[in-house]
């Protein structure tokens, strides 16, 4: 292999020794016949001054080279940027060339028209070899593209910009390529008819059946329809009517990697076409993040998180970690998920400063000691129980660590000085119908409460971040619905009608720490509940239906779906905002914030510390009153049979 190598090399510095000495050469003979060219046939008469002129000029050429690194491109792919470089390169030689003879002969021996026509002469001559050597490769090239044509899968490509004419070249010069691209469409009607490297747009997006089966009558009938459009230029709706038109057409529907994707610059990633998922079909617009701001939160700072083993938490990790903290600490009561965050975090961030902490945030004397030890500045408080079917046959459980959790946490970040502590909260504190909701709603209230109260003293700052559901997330709707797909379905869905609000893990992340850092900076905001814009909920029945047709199936003949009914504590709707915190905007995009509902802090405490006590106790019933009184507006659904046991299934009780 090694030798291998080394032969490689000196293949390579042979072939750019050979272009180096080719272009020196061309300097020279350009020189001689700008010259013949100009003075025709007085040719003889200025032999005298060509030899020192013509050295001179070689040798400045020489050297011009190598400073504008015009050798460096591979005459195989030569381009624009090499011709840019050509021209630089002669330039600066005619323009030394000229100065030199100004200053030595005062311009009188050659003609001074002669850099001038020298300059045309030396770019033909350096180009022109560049130029040819190419298309003799491309024409090379297309013969065997010819030849294997048949081989490859019919592609119609969606979009006519730089994604769409990449891909088409990389194509058509790649002999082994997989696709043949036989049509383009556009939404712009002024571009069709125009061709991209020989490949026609042959219609509007909206044209996309008729341009099929003109296709079709043709012999050319497309296997597959790529999207080359980055994704924030295609509405959720858009993409929807695709997918749907791809499965009456039996065309597979994928999408290039956006250009700006990091990852699309690795070889074997950057121009395969990617199968279009379920984040794509949300369609929600990119939101421009405030960087220097969450930087400025992170950056040098201790942060502590806890619940870092979950969806969120583990996310928060991932995102906090490249923004420079000083140190991170990992908390969660989940052993295996806290090894998993923090092995990925060492692999990925080998030199932070890191520890994972195995603690329950339910454990105070645990949560105060942690906090004595690391001394955190930001605390991002992602630890709960958020599965409201689960919460809600085990109402104890989900109040110790929801309520009592986030007042321990809470009370740890005000005795030990901590800058700031953020909640993650969720859809389902607002108008709660369900344990889960009422024990979120409950936390929010003691942030809130506390915020205020130390407010006046410019203590530690209390936030709450509300948002509703994240894609993929442990024991989400997605995830659901791929293992019923790839067990033949049914997929189910409780409710025809049942909606919900869904953004990515990353989105969500980011406009945490987009509103964390919007608190920091209005610290007179105390006491508000910031809420991220989730766009426009989604029928779960249909996202039923788009998953289905992702994986190229026919959703109620392939797939059949099935109605189960609402779970204990659901909602049909869920809300982002309470009618008596009505939404505020903000400088912050992606973020509003809620007016507060002031709630009195001592009231409060003496609430939670019966609630606490009832907890403790086992005390089902009394722990029900106690979160009815502590969240006015909890309102058990109606679909909740309390002590039905066949309601709970396998479910187990927990002792009174």
């Amino acid at each position: 292999m090694e030798r291998l190598a080394d032969l490689a090399r000196r293949s390579a510095s042979d072939a750019r020794t050979l272009a180096y000495t080719h272009d020196i050469l061309a300097a020279a003979l350009s020189f001689v016949l700008s010259l013949y060219l100009r003075v025709g046939d007085d040719f003889m008469e200025f032999i005298p001054a060509l030899w020192p002129g013509l050295l001179i000029f070689t040798a400045i050429a020489a050297v011009s080279y190598r400073v504008f690194g015009m050798n460096s491109g591979v005459w195989r792919y030569a381009s624009l940027s090499d011709l840019v470089a050509i021209a630089r390169a002669v330039t600066a030689t005619i323009l030394v060339f000229v100065l030199l003879l100004f200053l030595v002969t005062r311009l009188e021996l050659l003609p001074r028209s002669l850099p001038i026509l020298n300059w045309f002469v030396l770019m033909v001559f350096l180009g022109g070899p560049r130029l040819v050597y190419r298309m003799m490769k491309d024409r090379r090239v297309a013969s065997i593209l010819e030849h294997n044509s048949g081989d490859r899968i019919p592609v119609l490509l969606v979009g006519a910009g730089d994604p769409a004419e990449l891909f088409i070249r990389a194509m058509q010069q790649d002999p082994d390529a997989t696709f043949r691209v036989v049509g383009i469409l556009d939404d712009k009607q002024s571009r069709i008819g125009r061709e991209i490297h020989g490949v026609k747009v042959l219609g509007h997006v909206d044209e996309l059946t008729d341009v099929v089966k003109r296709l079709a009558e043709g012999g050319e009938h497309p296997r597959r329809l790529i999207l080359t459009r980055p994704r924030e230029r295609l509405s959720g709706d858009e993409l929807g009517r695709l997918v749907e038109q791809c499965e009456a057409l039996n065309l597979v529907l994928a999408r290039l990697p956006d250009l700006t994707d990091f990852r699309a610059a690795v070889p074997e990633n950057g121009l395969t076409p990617k199968p279009i998922v379920i984040e794509d079909l949300l369609g929600r617009p990119q939101v421009a993040l405030d960087r220097q701001s969450i930087g400025g939160l992170i950056a040098g700072r201790a942060v502590l998180v806890t619940g870092a083993g979950g969806t969120i938490g583990s996310e928060l990790v991932r995102q906090i970690a490249r923004l420079g903290p000083k140190r991170l600490v990992l908390l969660d009561n989940a052993e295996f998920n806290l090894y998993t965050a923090d092995l990925e975090l060492g692999e990925s961030f080998p030199g932070l400063d890191r520890r994972a902490v195995l603690a329950s945030v339910r454990d105070r004397s645990r949560i105060m000691q942690v906090f004595a030890e690391e001394q955190p500045e930001l605390v991002f408080h992602a630890a709960a129980l958020k599965h409201v079917p689960m919460v809600e046959f085990n109402a104890v459980e989900g109040v110790l660590t929801n309520v009592i959790g986030t007042r321990n946490v809470a009370d740890a970040a005000a005795a030990h000085g901590v800058k700031a502590m953020v909640l993650i909260s969720t859809d389902k504190a607002v108008a709660p119908t369900n344990v889960m909701g009422a024990t979120k709603r409950s936390a929010e209230a003691y942030c809130q409460a506390l915020d205020l109260a130390t407010g006046a003293e410019g203590g530690t700052r209390f936030m709450t971040v509300r948002f509703g559901n994240v894609l993929g997330s442990t024991g989400s709707v997605v995830p659901l619905f791929t293992r019923q797909l790839r067990a033949g379905g049914p997929l189910t869905v409780t409710h025809p009608e049942v909606c919900r609000y869904f953004m990515t893990v990353q989105e969500a992340v980011e406009l945490v720490l987009q509103a964390s850092a919007y608190g920091m900076a209005h610290r007179d905001e105390r006491g508000r509940i910031f809420v991220l814009d989730m766009g426009q909920p989604v029928k779960i029945v249909d996202l039923a239906r788009q998953m289905i047709r992702l994986a190229g199936l026919h959703p109620d003949r392939d797939i059949k779906i099935a109605f189960t009914g609402l779970r204990p504590g659901e909602k049909l709707y869920e809300e982002m905002f309470d009618a008596k915190e009505p939404p505020l905007p903000t400088d912050a995009p992606g973020v509003l914030v809620a007016s507060p509902r002031a709630v009195d802090w001592a009231i409060l405490c003496r609430s939670l510390d019966e609630l606490e006590a009832a907890a403790l106790s086992w005390d089902e019933a009394r722990v029900l009153a106690l979160i009815e009184h502590i969240v006015p507006d909890f309102h058990r659904a109606a679909n909740v049979p309390p002590d039905d046991e066949s309601a709970r299934g396998a479910l187990p009780r927990r002792p009174r």
